[in-house]
């Protein structure tokens, strides 16, 4: 079995303006469970990439530890990539980031690397408003180590061993705007419609962008009494080692108008109740944005959309002041002036 992609494509494929294929903003084939919401989302990153003409080898992509960490593998092999520490990669997108302005920044997370471990990193590279577009497949439990609640995961809900989660859920999006970010929006995954042009937008920000996708987890149907769970199979399983096992599943799409709520059924059964923002929402009023999604989380319901932007925000490169030209491409004539340059500057603070 292979996880490389073949290179034979139709020769009619369309191209955008720089003469590129969609097959070369692509990665190596998905190793995840069939049915994972983030392959969508790793889908929708490509489409949004070529529409917006980015030259693969100009786009930085870093990611942090989990199964949503794992999908820069799955898009974009031709740009800077940087898989990082759990928790970590606000950290490096910012030394990057400092070090090389000319590059497009992209993260990716999941609610674990950000909401748990990486909550400290998520809160100040939001105050910073570094220039990079964050993404967070967010699917409310532990996909690497078997499904466990994640700091997302609803009051009240169950997960796959039956536990009913007590604790109350961190809403990433209300608090990346009550933290002042200058983009905020969520999605669906099964929501292309409405996910790439989100996607499009954010990497057209100039400032921090924030997404917070739902990406359904396949393994939700690993649930007491299922004949496909893990524990079934291996009772009924004769061999050396145990197994693990994931059914196939079919992935999880909608498709519904401005305004609307949709009911989108989970693989375990639940139900999701999505809220789509009505055209004639206004997106710069940041009070008026928190108290929407708190509303809608009242009433059980997603809010997806555009939630806020700050079209005027300035990034972390105007708010420190630093040179034009990349740091990575000063010379040492440049970054040491000599002595008595460096006498004027101490000078000057005295």
């Amino acid at each position: 079995m292979t996880y490389i992609r073949p290179k034979f494509r139709h020769p009619g494929l369309p191209k955008n303006e720089l003469g590129y294929t969609l097959a070369q903003y692509e990665g190596a084939l998905s190793t995840l469970c069939a049915g994972c919401g983030h392959d969508s989302i790793s889908a929708g990153i490509i489409q949004a990439a070529f529409d917006l003409n980015i030259q693969p080898h100009k786009l930085a992509k870093l990611s942090g530890i989990g199964c949503s960490s794992k999908t820069p593998t799955y898009f974009l092999s031709n740009s800077h990539g940087f898989n990082s520490v759990h928790g970590r990669m606000p950290s490096v997108a910012t030394g990057a980031n400092l070090a090389n302005r000319d590059l497009t920044y992209f993260g990716v997370s999941g609610d674990g690397d950000t909401a748990s471990i990486g909550m400290g990193q998520f809160v100040h590279v939001i105050r910073r408003n570094l220039n990079m577009t964050y993404i967070v497949m967010n699917n409310g439990c532990y996909g690497l180590t078997k499904g466990q609640d994640s700091a997302t995961a609803d009051a009240g809900s169950k997960n796959k061993s039956g536990h009913v989660n007590l604790f109350e859920s961190i809403d990433l999006a209300s608090l990346a705007i009550e933290l002042g970010a200058s983009f905020v929006a969520q999605s669906f995954s099964g929501d292309k419609e409405q996910l790439v042009p989100l996607i499009r937008e954010a990497m057209k920000h100039p400032g921090f962008a924030f997404i917070n996708v739902i990406s359904p987890c396949v393994t939700f149907n690993n649930n007491v009494g299922s004949t496909k769970s893990y524990d079934y199979v291996r009772e009924h399983i004769e061999g050396t080692g145990t197994k693990d096992f994931v059914p196939m599943m079919k992935e999880i799409t909608t498709k519904y108008a401005e305004g609307t709520v949709q009911g989108v059924k989970m693989h375990d059964g639940s139900d999701l109740q999505l809220h789509k923002l009505a055209n004639e929402w206004n997106p710069e009023d940041r009070i008026s944005a928190i108290n929407a999604v708190k509303t809608a989380s009242a009433k059980h319901e997603i809010l997806t959309g555009l939630l806020f932007i700050d079209r005027n925000t300035k990034d972390l490169h105007h708010l420190i002041q630093t040179a034009e030209t990349p740091l990575n491409q000063l010379g040492e004539n440049v970054l040491c002036p000599g002595n008595e340059v460096l006498k004027d500057i101490n000078a000057g603070l005295r």
